[in-house]
């Protein structure tokens, strides 16, 4: 697990497999590693967040249909 430390009094660093890594301090490719990384992370929050709300909305079509064919049913036995 990547963890990223926020404490603006000393220098940036992750922690990935219980190691800490200055940030400043990596390779280009490294912080380009990084870069993706975070990307993917705040890709996969977003999808998460996509899902709840399509779950919702599936759901709530559901209960739509259930209350219209249960309208059906109650129109057919007035007839």
């Amino acid at each position: 697990e990547l963890k990223m430390a926020k404490d603006k009094q000393k220098p940036a660093t992750i922690t990935l497999d219980d190691k800490k890594y200055v940030i400043d301090e990596m390779k280009d490719d490294a912080k380009a590693i990084m870069a993706h990384i975070q990307d993917l992370n705040r890709k996969i929050q977003t999808t998460r967040f996509n899902l709840e709300q399509l779950q919702f909305g599936q759901a709530a079509f559901i209960q739509s249909l259930k209350a219209a064919l249960e309208n059906e049913v109650k129109d057919e036995k007035k007839e």
